[in-house]
């Protein structure tokens, strides 16, 4: 663009009708607040700024949204209180509007307007017309008419609640999104007033204002309802999830990402996906996940903050975490299924953790095996490691973490239990059901068991009970 953008959003309204204390626009959409969708959709715009415009429970809604590190778009709120109306609203954000730009007034709860359709409406704009984002809806109730006259330029918005029967069947409806050169807008704003039905100041007055004035009004008008829609009850938002999901998953197949079926697949955060992917019903992704080339993610499985080397199969129903510590797995890796990969997790090439197998703070290397129902916490495995079915590392003694060191080609038997800190010499063999409290030399067959408890006879079952 050839001006600045400032954006203004609207996000001081209470939305009891989502029965909720959660502010209507801290409510998540894919894993993030509606209107950190906005933030995020303005810095992808170049704006110079956001003004974010709170009222019911601003200190929540400030301390919830963010500007994205390192980008060159600012971050600011000022407040509306009370509120009085959307007129109203952008009056208290012309304090920190610089003349020289263009103000896009967007709303914190329509977090699906896309890039493409906001230059359109800038470029519409120029810097000299006040251009209004419509939308021709069948049932328009609720919504804004758009009021034009016999040439078919537009005239005004009017609100539902003052628009007479005729007006009321007039089925394309402002969006609650407008581009407006600021000058122009600081002055009308200084014109409104609430002789209307609600009392309140509405910002589309300025419209009116703007063909007194002779300034032109232009509307790009869409076809794509989701783009507009915002949220007011648990079942819109319910209903625009599924539209932000199908989205995603219309991106990934464009990718050449195979989907067994796009209605049953959620990313709730990032998604980066190699050639050759393939993912499985019920899948959720959170965080940051990168599949490499060639990854099988089975049905059900939820995986977040995670990378996933080329050739890695996720079998169904595994569970994998990284939070900030992170989760990775290498090529060729066989992870689940029921398996529980926690953060620090970091797993070499051709590792196999099978069902109910936990991973926690923990480093397998190449060709390490970790098959049934064990756990692995603050340990380090070397190569070719066997660990059995049963097996534990006790890493807390109820103050502080200890590591357990099991270095290569060591054969963990059954039910064994690792008390850390401790490390199993290269090459050893830990006889099933053995509890280890010491270092164990390179090679070396460890058996150490707890004191075996006689059974009187009397107490044993008998092989041959008597009948009846």
């Amino acid at each position: 663009m050839s001006f600045p953008v400032d954006v203004v959003v609207m996000a001081a309204g209470k939305g009891t009708r989502m029965k909720s204390r959660r502010p209507k626009v801290l409510h998540r959409l894919g894993g993030r607040a509606l209107a950190q969708h906005v933030i995020d959709t303005a810095v992808r715009l170049s704006a110079r700024q956001v003004v974010v415009i709170t009222g019911h429970e601003a200190a929540l809604v400030e301390a919830g949204l963010a500007a994205p590190g390192g980008a060159g778009t600012a971050l600011g709120f000022v407040r509306q209180e009370p509120q009085l109306g959307t007129g109203h609203a952008v009056q208290q954000a012309v304090p920190v509007l610089a003349d020289d730009g263009v103000t896009l007034v967007l709303s914190g709860d329509v977090p699906l307007t896309q890039v493409d359709t906001l230059q359109a409406l800038l470029a519409l704009c120029g810097g000299q017309c006040l251009a209004l984002l419509t939308l021709d809806q069948p049932d328009p109730s609720g919504y804004g008419r758009i009021v034009r006259g016999t040439d078919g330029a537009v005239q005004a918005i009017v609100e539902q609640k003052d628009a007479s029967e005729a007006q009321k069947a007039i089925t394309e409806i402002y969006s609650g999104i407008m581009a407006v050169p600021t000058q122009l807008l600081r002055g009308w704003l200084a014109r409104l007033d609430n002789r209307n039905a609600q009392n309140e100041y509405y910002l589309t007055d300025v419209v009116k204002f703007a063909v007194a004035d002779g300034v032109p009004v232009q509307a790009h008008r869409i076809t794509d309802a989701a783009q507009v829609a915002g949220v007011n009850s648990p079942k819109q938002l319910a209903e625009l999830e599924r539209a932000y999901q199908g989205r995603r998953a219309h991106e990934l197949l464009e990718q050449g990402v195979r989907l067994a079926d796009p209605a049953r697949f959620d990313v709730r955060g990032e998604l980066q996906c190699g050639p050759d992917v393939e993912i499985d019903v019920g899948c959720v992704f959170e965080g940051r996940v990168v599949l490499g080339e060639g990854v099988r993610i089975g049905a059900h499985c939820v995986i977040a903050n995670a990378t996933l080397a080329a050739g890695a199969v996720i079998h169904p129903f595994t569970h994998i975490d990284g939070e900030k510590a992170g989760v990775s797995v290498g090529p060729g890796a066989l992870i689940g299924p029921f398996a529980r990969l926690r953060p620090g997790a970091q797993l070499g090439a051709e590792v196999h953790i099978g069902n109910f197998v936990e991973v926690k703070n923990s480093t397998l290397a190449d060709g390490a095996k970790a098959n049934h129902l064990a756990y692995l916490g603050d340990a380090t495995v070397g190569e070719r490691v066997n660990y059995g079915a049963g097996s534990i590392t006790a890493n807390y003694d109820g103050a502080n973490k200890h590591r357990t060191v099991i270095e290569a080609d060591v054969h963990v038997g059954s039910n064994c239990v690792l008390v850390a800190p401790v490390t199993l010499g290269a090459g050893g063999t830990v006889g099933g059901g053995s509890t280890i409290t010491k270092d164990t030399p390179a090679g070396a067959l460890s058996v150490a068991r707890g004191k075996q408890v006689s059974i009187p006879n009397w107490q044993r079952p008998r092989k041959n009970p008597p009948k009846g």
